[in-house]
């Protein structure tokens, strides 16, 4: 069975996202230190991935950035290339390559991705996307990268989720900027 890989990148000391248009966000992304799209180990992990799954808005930033606006970014080829999988109730048509929208009941829709071979599927977001699936318990891995930044202000990923979500560490990994990749396994 394939497992399901949370992953919530900008994530702050202080427990925030990094939202666009603030000062964390400008952190995370104008300072070449913290922003390494092109990192290999990263770039394997996404192309070894059987499919990338995202809720309606992540999918639409996302799909207007890789195809229209960064189509040189280091992800851009990968997630065309990939299979996506979105899960919306609301979006009728998907027009990026390889992507399907998943209407159905959240749970049955990931047991059915989760079938089928060994592998792995990467979870983007967004927020509301990733707080069901933590609430529903299908969550296997749950990574994280942990900036050296107290925010103050964005949004709290975690708040509504299950109140007790033990977790037990993989790994962890510091990079020289001193941002923390952090990779939890679900404990059940």
């Amino acid at each position: 069975m394939r497992k399901l890989i949370a992953t919530v990148f900008n994530y702050s000391l202080d427990g925030l996202l990094a939202d666009e248009d603030t000062e964390f966000w400008r952190f995370c992304f104008d300072q070449p230190e913290n922003n390494q799209p092109d990192d290999p180990e990263h770039l394997e992990f996404l192309r070894g991935a059987d499919a990338h799954v995202m809720g309606r808005a992540a999918y639409e930033g996302i799909s207007a950035a890789m195809t229209v606006h960064a189509t040189d970014h280091p992800f851009a080829g990968i997630l065309t290339a990939g299979r996506k999988v979105v899960f919306s109730r609301s979006l009728k048509t998907a027009d990026w390559a390889n992507t399907t929208i998943a209407s159905g009941d959240t749970r049955d829709e990931i047991e059915q991705l989760k079938q089928g071979g060994d592998g792995y599927i990467v979870v983007w977001g967004g927020v509301g996307l990733f707080r069901s699936l933590l609430d529903l318990d299908v969550v296997d891995e749950l990574w994280l990268s942990v900036f050296p930044y107290i925010a103050g202000e964005g949004t709290r990923i975690f708040d509504g989720v299950p109140s007790s979500y033990a977790l037990e560490l993989i790994s962890s990994t510091a990079s020289p900027s001193g941002i923390m990749e952090l990779r939890y396994r679900r404990r059940r």
